[in-house]
């Protein structure tokens, strides 16, 4: 009998989430750039993500990027989330057509990971991790990676579940560049305790910072 009840509970529900859903079809004029597939809630079903290039064109900087997350429902695909504030848009950068982006789905969570050139000897490279859980996709883990051509390299990289930051500043010398005082490196480890994760679709790159122990500087991201 309580099979019987489970069964039907599980029809119920699928039906009303149908319904609750819109279908997704790729609006007109954008383009997709990017698909991947995997399990993002543990139901042993795949998802899947599309990225598109919208019709939005931002000044000098390309076409505006979306990536929608999608649920196959008795046949149809459904717009299971969807989000326009993470992606870098097509043309961002000084370099466009060395920029990259790649999208995983790994231990059932959403990686999404972007480089572009800030100027022609910066790379900024972004790595942000969401896990669905409580109903909704969170932030559980963001890595920067702010790079000279030869100058420096500074990693920045906070897994928000365990609380655990890592800090690591590295200089070095660059040809035609004796006279330049190279500072010291510097390397910190410490847990950080946070009162609650960001939902996805309420991250915003670069406008959540925490102060960094024994420093006057703040951990940005």
């Amino acid at each position: 009998m309580k099979l019987v009840l489970s069964f039907f509970s599980f029809i119920i529900f699928t039906m009303f989430q149908s319904q609750e859903l819109k279908d997704f079809v790729i609006p007109k004029g954008y383009e997709k750039v990017l698909e991947v597939k995997g399990d993002l809630d543990k139901d042993g079903k795949e998802e899947m993500v599309i990225v598109c290039n919208t019709f939005e064109k931002i000044e000098n900087q390309g076409y505006k990027r979306k990536f929608y997350v999608l649920k196959k429902i008795q046949g149809s695909l459904k717009i299971w989330k969807e989000n326009s504030t993470i992606l870098n848009s097509s043309g961002a950068g000084f370099y466009p057509e060395d920029n990259k982006l790649e999208i995983q789905i790994k231990n059932n969570c959403l990686i999404i990971s972007q480089s572009f050139y800030s100027n022609s000897r910066h790379t900024d490279t972004g790595k942000y991790t969401f896990r669905f859980q409580n109903g909704d996709f969170y932030l559980i883990g963001a890595f920067n990676q702010f790079e000279d051509t030869c100058e420096f390299n500074f990693v920045n990289d906070v897994n928000f579940s365990t609380g655990k930051v890592i800090i690591d500043e590295t200089y070095s010398e660059c040809d035609g560049d004796e006279n330049r005082k190279i500072p010291q490196d510097y390397h910190k480890e410490f847990i950080h305790k946070f009162s609650a994760l960001i939902k996805m679709n309420e991250f915003r790159i670069g406008e959540n910072k925490f102060k960094i122990p024994g420093s006057k500087k703040y951990f940005v991201y």
